[in-house]
Protein backbone atom coordinates (compact mmCIF):
# COMPACT_ATOMS: atom_id res chain seq x y z
CA UNK A 1 0.00 0.00 0.00
CA UNK A 2 1.55 3.77 -0.89
CA UNK A 3 2.15 5.90 1.72
CA UNK A 4 -0.73 8.33 0.30
CA UNK A 5 -3.31 5.43 0.41
CA UNK A 6 -2.28 5.25 3.82
CA UNK A 7 -2.24 8.93 5.00
CA UNK A 8 -5.85 8.88 3.54
CA UNK A 9 -7.39 5.82 5.14
CA UNK A 10 -6.10 6.97 8.32
CA UNK A 11 -7.32 10.54 7.74
CA UNK A 12 -10.92 9.19 6.49
CA UNK A 13 -11.34 6.92 9.77
CA UNK A 14 -10.84 10.11 11.87
CA UNK A 15 -13.04 12.37 9.84
CA UNK A 16 -15.71 9.86 10.03
CA UNK A 17 -15.50 9.83 14.23
CA UNK A 18 -15.28 13.23 14.64
CA UNK A 19 -18.36 13.83 11.84
CA UNK A 20 -20.23 10.84 14.13
CA UNK A 21 -19.50 13.01 17.49
CA UNK A 22 -21.48 16.14 15.86
CA UNK A 23 -24.41 14.13 14.08
CA UNK A 24 -23.35 14.30 10.68
CA UNK A 25 -23.87 11.38 8.02
CA UNK A 26 -21.76 11.79 5.25
CA UNK A 27 -19.08 13.59 3.44
CA UNK A 28 -21.93 15.54 1.15
CA UNK A 29 -23.65 16.60 4.38
CA UNK A 30 -21.01 17.85 5.76
CA UNK A 31 -19.70 19.75 2.99
CA UNK A 32 -23.50 20.99 2.87
CA UNK A 33 -23.17 22.23 6.71
CA UNK A 34 -19.60 23.84 6.61
CA UNK A 35 -19.73 25.20 2.72
CA UNK A 36 -16.31 23.54 2.23
CA UNK A 37 -16.19 21.99 -1.07
CA UNK A 38 -16.05 18.08 -1.27
CA UNK A 39 -12.92 18.76 -2.97
CA UNK A 40 -11.55 20.58 0.12
CA UNK A 41 -12.12 17.68 1.82
CA UNK A 42 -10.68 15.03 0.08
CA UNK A 43 -7.20 17.45 0.17
CA UNK A 44 -7.93 17.45 4.07
CA UNK A 45 -8.00 13.04 3.56
CA UNK A 46 -4.55 12.94 1.69
CA UNK A 47 -2.99 15.05 4.57
CA UNK A 48 -3.23 18.67 2.77
CA UNK A 49 -4.21 20.58 5.93
CA UNK A 50 -1.38 22.67 6.27
CA UNK A 51 -1.55 23.90 2.38
CA UNK A 52 -5.55 24.78 2.97
CA UNK A 53 -7.01 28.39 3.50
CA UNK A 54 -7.26 29.36 7.01
CA UNK A 55 -10.83 30.47 6.18
CA UNK A 56 -11.75 26.43 5.32
CA UNK A 57 -9.31 25.54 8.74
CA UNK A 58 -11.78 27.81 10.46
CA UNK A 59 -15.18 26.48 8.97
CA UNK A 60 -14.37 22.84 9.43
CA UNK A 61 -13.38 23.28 13.22
CA UNK A 62 -16.80 25.41 13.82
CA UNK A 63 -18.51 22.37 12.20
CA UNK A 64 -17.20 20.01 14.00
CA UNK A 65 -16.50 21.57 17.13
CA UNK A 66 -12.34 20.97 17.36
CA UNK A 67 -9.80 23.96 17.95
CA UNK A 68 -8.11 24.46 15.24
CA UNK A 69 -4.63 23.35 16.48
CA UNK A 70 -6.30 19.93 17.81
CA UNK A 71 -7.36 19.39 14.18
CA UNK A 72 -3.56 20.89 13.17
CA UNK A 73 -2.51 17.59 15.67
CA UNK A 74 -5.41 14.77 14.10
CA UNK A 75 -4.77 15.43 10.76
CA UNK A 76 -1.12 15.99 10.11
CA UNK A 77 1.01 15.57 13.56
CA UNK A 78 4.34 15.58 11.83
CA UNK A 79 3.31 19.11 10.72
CA UNK A 80 3.01 20.40 15.13
CA UNK A 81 5.98 17.97 15.82
CA UNK A 82 8.59 18.36 13.30
CA UNK A 83 12.36 16.93 13.40
CA UNK A 84 14.81 19.19 15.02
CA UNK A 85 15.83 20.15 11.42
CA UNK A 86 12.64 22.17 10.72
CA UNK A 87 11.23 22.99 13.96
CA UNK A 88 12.16 26.59 14.05
CA UNK A 89 10.78 27.11 10.56
CA UNK A 90 7.76 25.13 11.72
CA UNK A 91 7.12 26.65 14.79
CA UNK A 92 7.08 30.34 13.13
CA UNK A 93 4.65 28.61 10.76
CA UNK A 94 2.40 27.74 13.54
CA UNK A 95 2.63 30.73 15.30
CA UNK A 96 1.78 32.58 12.44
CA UNK A 97 -1.34 30.40 12.02
CA UNK A 98 -2.34 30.99 15.07
CA UNK A 99 -2.31 34.78 15.20
CA UNK A 100 -4.57 34.51 11.91
CA UNK A 101 -6.95 32.18 13.30
CA UNK A 102 -7.32 34.83 16.28
CA UNK A 103 -7.64 37.83 14.00
CA UNK A 104 -10.53 35.64 11.94
CA UNK A 105 -12.29 34.94 15.35
CA UNK A 106 -12.12 39.10 16.24
CA UNK A 107 -13.21 40.06 12.86
CA UNK A 108 -16.07 37.69 12.89
CA UNK A 109 -17.21 38.78 16.17
CA UNK A 110 -16.77 42.29 14.96
CA UNK A 111 -19.18 41.52 11.78
CA UNK A 112 -21.53 40.17 14.31
CA UNK A 113 -21.60 42.94 16.74
CA UNK A 114 -22.36 44.87 13.32
CA UNK A 115 -24.90 43.14 11.98
CA UNK A 116 -26.59 42.84 15.43
CA UNK A 117 -26.38 47.11 15.59
CA UNK A 118 -27.18 47.69 12.32
CA UNK A 119 -30.34 45.35 13.01
CA UNK A 120 -31.42 47.38 15.95
CA UNK A 121 -30.81 50.51 14.12
CA UNK A 122 -33.18 49.39 11.55
CA UNK A 123 -35.74 48.28 13.73
CA UNK A 124 -35.88 51.39 15.88
CA UNK A 125 -36.55 53.40 12.80
CA UNK A 126 -38.84 51.78 11.48
CA UNK A 127 -40.52 51.64 15.37
CA UNK A 128 -40.06 55.73 15.71
CA UNK A 129 -43.41 56.94 15.60
CA UNK A 130 -44.94 54.14 17.75
CA UNK A 131 -42.17 54.78 20.20
CA UNK A 132 -42.93 58.51 20.29
CA UNK A 133 -46.70 58.56 20.41
CA UNK A 134 -47.15 54.75 22.33
CA UNK A 135 -46.63 56.57 25.96
CA UNK A 136 -48.25 59.39 25.37
CA UNK A 137 -51.24 57.67 24.16
CA UNK A 138 -51.38 55.37 26.90
CA UNK A 139 -51.79 58.00 29.69
CA UNK A 140 -54.17 59.52 28.20
CA UNK A 141 -55.99 56.43 27.96
CA UNK A 142 -55.03 55.82 31.54
CA UNK A 143 -56.64 58.88 32.29
CA UNK A 144 -59.93 58.86 30.45
CA UNK A 145 -61.42 55.72 30.65
CA UNK A 146 -63.99 56.33 28.57
CA UNK A 147 -61.80 56.46 25.18
CA UNK A 148 -62.99 53.70 22.59
CA UNK A 149 -59.53 51.55 22.17
CA UNK A 150 -59.96 51.93 18.28
CA UNK A 151 -58.70 55.06 18.48
CA UNK A 152 -54.99 53.36 19.86
CA UNK A 153 -54.97 50.96 16.65
CA UNK A 154 -53.75 53.16 14.18
CA UNK A 155 -50.31 53.21 16.42
CA UNK A 156 -49.89 49.42 15.66
CA UNK A 157 -48.93 50.49 12.12
CA UNK A 158 -44.86 50.56 13.23
CA UNK A 159 -44.83 47.16 14.72
CA UNK A 160 -47.28 45.34 11.98
CA UNK A 161 -44.67 47.28 8.77
CA UNK A 162 -41.77 45.83 11.07
CA UNK A 163 -43.46 42.26 10.89
CA UNK A 164 -43.88 42.61 7.64
CA UNK A 165 -40.44 43.82 6.34
CA UNK A 166 -39.71 40.55 7.77
CA UNK A 167 -41.83 38.69 5.78
CA UNK A 168 -44.12 37.97 8.95
CA UNK A 169 -47.13 37.31 8.28
CA UNK A 170 -50.95 36.12 10.68
CA UNK A 171 -52.36 33.20 10.05
CA UNK A 172 -56.14 34.13 9.59
CA UNK A 173 -57.73 36.74 11.78
CA UNK A 174 -59.83 36.81 14.93
CA UNK A 175 -62.98 35.38 14.27
CA UNK A 176 -62.12 34.35 10.61
CA UNK A 177 -63.81 30.69 10.14
CA UNK A 178 -61.03 28.48 8.45
CA UNK A 179 -60.73 24.59 7.16
CA UNK A 180 -59.05 23.14 10.15
CA UNK A 181 -55.12 22.49 9.32
CA UNK A 182 -52.95 21.12 11.89
CA UNK A 183 -49.78 22.11 10.22
CA UNK A 184 -51.18 25.87 10.87
CA UNK A 185 -53.64 25.50 13.86
CA UNK A 186 -54.03 24.28 17.16
CA UNK A 187 -57.34 23.41 18.91
CA UNK A 188 -58.27 24.85 22.36
CA UNK A 189 -60.91 22.72 22.78
CA UNK A 190 -63.08 20.42 21.31
CA UNK A 191 -61.76 18.10 18.27
CA UNK A 192 -61.74 18.14 14.44
CA UNK A 193 -60.89 16.58 11.56
CA UNK A 194 -58.70 18.32 8.65
CA UNK A 195 -60.82 20.29 6.71
CA UNK A 196 -64.13 20.65 9.44
CA UNK A 197 -64.33 24.67 9.71
CA UNK A 198 -63.02 25.99 13.05
CA UNK A 199 -63.03 29.34 14.23
CA UNK A 200 -59.68 31.32 15.14
CA UNK A 201 -59.39 32.46 18.64
CA UNK A 202 -55.99 33.57 18.78
CA UNK A 203 -53.91 34.43 15.64
CA UNK A 204 -50.87 32.81 15.08
CA UNK A 205 -47.99 33.60 13.00
CA UNK A 206 -45.26 32.75 9.99
CA UNK A 207 -42.41 33.73 8.17
CA UNK A 208 -43.19 32.51 4.68
CA UNK A 209 -43.40 28.69 5.54
CA UNK A 210 -41.69 28.12 8.98
CA UNK A 211 -44.09 28.13 11.38
CA UNK A 212 -43.76 30.53 14.24
CA UNK A 213 -46.68 30.39 16.26
CA UNK A 214 -49.67 28.06 15.35
CA UNK A 215 -53.46 29.79 15.42
CA UNK A 216 -55.39 28.71 18.45
CA UNK A 217 -59.06 27.63 17.15
CA UNK A 218 -61.88 26.06 18.69
CA UNK A 219 -64.87 23.71 16.40
CA UNK A 220 -66.84 26.17 14.80
CA UNK A 221 -69.70 24.06 15.74
CA UNK A 222 -68.86 23.87 19.36
CA UNK A 223 -68.59 28.00 19.06
CA UNK A 224 -71.80 28.32 17.41
CA UNK A 225 -73.57 26.31 20.01
CA UNK A 226 -71.61 28.60 23.28
CA UNK A 227 -72.86 31.59 21.81
CA UNK A 228 -68.49 32.99 21.54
Amino acid sequence: MSADRSIYLKNHQLLLQLMERVGIASLSKLSQRSGISELQLIRLQYGLMPKMPIEILLKLSQTLQVPVDKLLTLFCPEYLLPSNLKQEDDSASRDALRQEYQRLQQQLEQQRETIAREFQQASLQRLEPWLLQWPTAASVAQQNHQLPAVKLLPLMKPILDLLESWAVEAIASVGDKVPYDPRWHQLMEGSAEPGEMVKVRYVGYRQGEKLLYRAKVSPAKEVEETGD
